[in-house]
C-alpha cells in the first residue's frame, strides 16, 4: 500500500521493524541492492540512525526494548505522539492540548511533566532544548513527519544517557529513499485542521538526498469566552538530507550525511483549565482571561555525521550536532484581585489556587468563591488585576559524539562490543516581562508592559562529558550485556536581580548569584537473553538509575536500582513479550515548572526521598488469515503501582505520607487495535484504556483525572499503486473526560475528530 515507504527503508530502519517485510544489504562489489537478506562477507555495513546498538533485531535486545515500525504508524496516520504512544508499554502520558505539541511523556514511573526524566533524541540525537541544563522538552519534533520510534528501557537504555531511570525515546526522521521516489499527503478534517506532507528524494551511486516539509494547521477545538480567536495551531517544519558515499568497491566504505531541520510554530494554547462545574457544564470552553496566550517558537538543527566501515567487524561513526530553539509563550500568569498601578507592584496569586478555592468553596484573599466565579466568567476587575507573562526564552545544545563497533570471537563466545563518547554543552537563557491587563466587559485591556527581565533573567549553562561501554556476549544459549556508563557534569545557573533599576541588566553590578554543581556519576548495568527453545527467550537484567540534578543546595540527585525480568515468545503466528519490572528509587527529584502548577519557583528542584514503582508490561502481536481476508491484531498492557516510601512535606510534592501515590502515574492501562486488509481495501480499529490518575500525592476528590475508553477508526483505499484515499475518525464515541489538571485546572482531550485524505507516490 505505501510505495514510498517501501523504497525508503533501509538496512537499519528495517532491522528495527519487528514486522519489516523487506531487508536492502549493499553489494560492495557491484553497487547495487538486493532483497536476498544476506550481506556480502566483505561488505561492510553502515548502520544508520538506531539505538538498538548490537542487536540486529529488536527482540534480539537484551532488556527491555519497544519499536513503532513506520507501517504500524501509517495504520492510524499518526500525527500525534500520543496517539503513537499509547501502544508501548511501560510508557504514560499527561495529556495537556490535544494535539501532541509539548507532550507529557514518562517511562516507567517517572516524572512526565515536559518529558524531562527521559533521554529524548531525534536520529539518536538529543533533541531536548537543553538536556542537562532545562531538560524539560518544551520543544517536540512534528511528529506528522517521523518515519518510526524506538523505546529503551532497563540495562539497555544506559548507553543512551544522560537518564537512564525509565528509559530513552528515539524518533527516526524520514531516511533518504533507495531510488528516485516522491510523495505529497494531503488532508483535511474537523476543527478547520488541514496538513500537507511532501516529500522527494534520490539515491545516486555517490550523492543523495531527500527533501521534506510538513504544513499543518488548525483552528483547534476550544471556544474562548467573548472571543473569536482560534485555540489551534499553525506549524512549519521543513527537513533535508544530503549523503555522500564512498566508492562501492572501496576497501573502507564511507559516507557523510548532513542533515538540515526548520521548524516555526504559533498556537494559541493555554495553561489554564476549567473549574470542575465549569467543565461539567461545558468541556471545551476557555475562559476570557486567557484570550491572550500564544506560543511562538523556532528550532533549527544541523548535524554531520560521518560513517566508517572498516570491515564487517569494525565501524566508526562520528555525529556533531547543533540544536537552537528560541519561544516567547504569552499566558495568563496570575492574578492581582486588588489591581495595581504597575507591573512591579503587583501581588499575584496564582491561578491554580483560583481554581481550587471555587472547586473547594473556599475563600481566597477576601474573595469568595462566587467572586472568584464571576471573575472567570467575565466580570469586570481592578486596573492591572490580570498578569500576562512573555515566557521568553533561548536555548541552545551542540556536541559530538562518537560511537565504535568491534566483533571479535574469543574461545566460544562472540562479542560484539560498543563503545561511545559525547562531550555536550547546552544552555536555556531566560529574558521575561509581566503585562498587566484589566477585565472589562468580558474584554482585556492592557494597563502596563513590565520591564524587560522583571520577570525573570537568568542563564543556566551545562557542559557534560558521557562514555559508555558495552559488550554483547553470545555463548551457547546465552546472551549477556554488561555495560557501564560515566557522566561528569558541570552545571551553573546565574541569576540577575529583577527587582532593580534595570531588571534586564546583565551587569556585574545586577547580578543576583550563582549556583553551582558538579556531578560525576557511573552508571552500570546488566542485560541478559537465554533460549529456552527456538520459539521462547527469558529476558532480565538490573541497572542503575539517574537522572541529572538542578541547581538548588541541597537536592540530592535522582537515583534508582532497576530490575527487570520476562518473556519473550514468537512464532509464525504471534509475537509475545511479557516484562515485569520494579524501580527502587533512592530519591525521587521533582522539577518545577510552569507546566507542573506548584507553588514554586519554576527551575527549583526538590527531593521526593525513596519510591518504589513496581509495574508489568504486555505486549502482543498478531496475525491470522480470515478466508481472503488479513487480520492484524495488537494489544499492550501496563500495571504500575508507584508509591512514596516516606513522609515529608515539600513544596513541590506537598504533605505527602509514605503510601500516597505518585502523581500522573497510572495503574493501569491498555491499548489495542484489530485490522481487515484484503486488496487496497484496509481497515484498523483501536482502543485506548486509560486509567485514572491521581494528580497530588495527597489524592483528593478533586486532585484525579477520570478513567476512559477511546476509539479510533481507520480506512484506507488503494485506487492505483500511487494512489490512495483515507479516512480517519479519532475518538469514535466522542468520550470527553477531565485527561489532566495541571498546571491550572481541568483540562479535556480532544473529541471526536474526522479527517479525509489522500497520498499520491511518485
Amino acid at each position: 500500500n505505501n510505495e514510498f515507504l517501501r523504497m525508503a527503508r533501509t538496512t537499519a530502519v528495517a532491522a528495527t521493524s519487528a514486522f519489516a517485510d523487506e531487508e536492502f544489504d549493499f553489494d560492495c562489489q557491484s553497487g547495487s541492492r538486493s532483497q536476498s537478506g544476506i550481506t556480502e562477507p566483505d561488505c561492510p555495513r553502515i548502520e544508520e540512525v538506531s539505538i538498538l546498538g548490537q542487536a540486529t533485531d529488536v527482540r534480539d535486545v537484551a532488556g527491555g526494548a519497544n519499536v513503532v515500525s513506520a507501517e504500524e504508524l501509517e495504520q492510524f496516520v499518526v500525527t500525534d505522539v500520543v496517539r503513537a504512544i499509547r501502544r508501548v508499554p511501560g510508557v504514560s502520558l499527561q495529556i495537556e492540548d490535544g494535539f501532541g505539541l509539548r507532550p507529557n511523556i514518562s517511562i516507567r514511573g517517572t516524572a512526565t511533566e515536559r518529558s524531562s526524566r527521559i533521554t529524548l533524541m531525534e536520529d539518536g540525537v538529543l533533541i531536548a532544548p537543553a538536556t542537562y541544563a532545562a531538560p524539560s522538552a518544551y520543544y517536540f519534533p512534528t511528529f506528522g513527519r517521523i518515519y518510526a520510534m524506538e523505546v529503551l528501557k532497563g540495562p539497555a537504555s544506559i548507553t543512551q544517557g544522560p537518564y537512564t531511570v525509565g528509559g530513552a525515546l528515539n524518533l527516526i526522521s524520514t531516511p533518504i529513499p533507495d531510488e528516485r521516489a516522491g510523495r505529497v499527503q494531503a488532508e483535511y478534517g474537523s476543527f478547520d485542521t488541514w496538513r500537507v506532507h511532501a516529500i522527494y528524494g534520490d539515491s545516486g551511486e555517490r550523492a543523495s538526498f531527500v527533501l521534506e516539509t510538513q504544513q499543518w494547521q488548525s483552528d483547534g477545538y476550544q471556544v474562548i469566552d467573548h472571543s473569536n480567536s482560534d485555540t489551534g495551531l499553525d506549524k512549519q517544519d521543513y527537513l533535508g538530507k544530503l549523503r555522500f558515499d564512498s566508492d562501492a568497491s572501496s576497501d573502507l566504505q564511507q559516507s557523510l550525511e548532513i542533515k538540515l531541520q526548520s521548524s516555526n510554530e504559533k498556537s494559541q494554547q493555554s495553561y489554564l483549565g476549567l473549574t470542575d462545574s465549569d467543565f461539567a457544564a461545558d468541556p471545551l470552553r476557555r475562559y476570557g482571561v486567557s484570550v491572550q496566550d500564544e506560543m511562538d517558537n523556532d528550532h533549527q538543527q544541523i548535524a554531520a555525521t560521518w560513517r566508517l566501515a572498516f570491515s564487517d567487524q569494525n565501524s566508526l561513526s562520528v555525529t556533531a550536532y547543533n540544536n537552537e530553539f528560541q519561544r516567547a509563550w504569552y499566558k495568563t500568569d496570575g492574578v492581582d484581585f486588588d489591581g495595581s498601578d504597575s507591573v512591579p507592584d503587583a501581588q499575584r496569586s496564582s491561578w491554580s489556587s483560583v481554581i481550587n478555592a471555587v472547586n473547594n468553596g473556599e475563600t481566597l484573599d477576601g474573595w469568595s468563591p462566587q467572586q472568584l466565579q464571576a471573575m472567570l466568567d467575565g466580570a469586570d476587575t481592578a486596573a492591572g488585576s490580570i498578569l500576562v507573562r512573555n515566557n521568553s526564552r533561548e536555548y541552545y545544545a551542540r556536541g559530538i559524539q562518537f560511537v565504535a563497533d568491534h566483533e571479535v570471537d574469543w574461545g566460544n563466545a562472540g562479542h560484539s562490543l560498543q563503545a561511545g563518547m559525547r562531550f555536550h554543552k547546552d544552555q536555556e537563557d531566560r529574558l521575561q516581562r509581566d503585562d498587566s491587563y484589566q477585565q472589562l466587559n468580558g474584554q482585556l485591556v492592557l494597563n502596563d508592559v513590565g520591564p524587560e527581565g522583571g520577570a525573570g533573567n537568568r542563564v543556566q549553562d551545562a557542559k557534560a562529558l558521557a562514555f559508555y561501554i558495552q559488550d554483547r556476549i553470545e555463548w551457547q544459549r546465552w546472551t549477556f550485556s554488561p555495560g557501564l556508563r560515566y557522566e561528569t557534569i558541570d552545571l551553573s545557573r546565574t541569576d540577575y536581580d529583577t527587582n532593580s533599576a534595570n531588571p534586564g541588566s546583565r551587569e556585574p553590578d545586577n547580578l543576583n548569584g550563582v549556583r553551582r554543581n558538579e556531578v560525576d556519576v557511573w552508571i552500570p548495568g546488566m542485560g541478559l537473553l537465554y533460549d529456552l527453545n527456538d520459539s521462547t527467550r527469558i529476558v532480565g537484567g538490573v541497572h542503575k538509575g539517574f537522572s541529572t540534578p538542578g541547581n538548588k543546595p541541597g537536592v540530592n540527585p535522582e537515583e534508582s536500582i532497576n530490575y527487570e525480568l520476562g518473556l519473550r515468545f514468537e512464532n509464525n503466528v504471534i509475537s509475545l513479550d511479557v516484562m515485569g519490572f520494579f524501580n527502587d528509587y533512592d530519591n525521587l527529584v521533582g522539577v518545577c515548572t510552569n507546566s507542573s502548577g506548584s507553588n514554586c519557583e519554576p527551575g527549583d528542584s526538590f527531593n521526593g526521598e525513596g519510591v518504589h514503582i513496581p509495574g508489568l508490561e504486555l505486549r502482543l502481536l498478531a496475525e491470522q488469515q480470515l478466508g481472503s481476508w488479513s487480520v492484524p491484531l495488537q494489544f499492550t498492557y501496563t500495571w504500575m503501582d508507584a508509591t512514596f516510601q516516606s513522609d515529608f512535606d515539600s513544596e513541590f510534592f506537598g504533605a505527602v505520607q509514605k503510601g500516597d501515590p505518585v502523581p500522573y502515574v497510572p495503574e493501569h492501562q491498555a491499548w489495542a487495535s484489530v485490522g481487515l486488509e484484503k486488496g487496497p481495501f484496509s481497515a484498523f480499529l483501536s482502543v485506548n484504556y486509560v486509567g485514572s490518575v491521581c494528580t497530588a500525592a495527597a489524592c483528593g476528590s478533586l486532585e484525579k483525572t477520570d478513567a476512559a475508553t477511546l476509539f479510533d477508526l481507520a480506512a484506507h483505499y488503494q485506487f492505483t499503486e500511487n494512489l490512495q484515499v483515507y479516512a480517519v475518525l479519532e475518538n469514535l464515541s466522542d468520550e470527553i473526560y477531565i485527561a489532566g489538571r495541571q498546571p491550572y485546572g481541568a483540562r479535556a482531550n480532544k473529541p471526536r475528530s474526522l479527517t479525509l485524505g489522500v497520498t499520491l507516490d511518485f
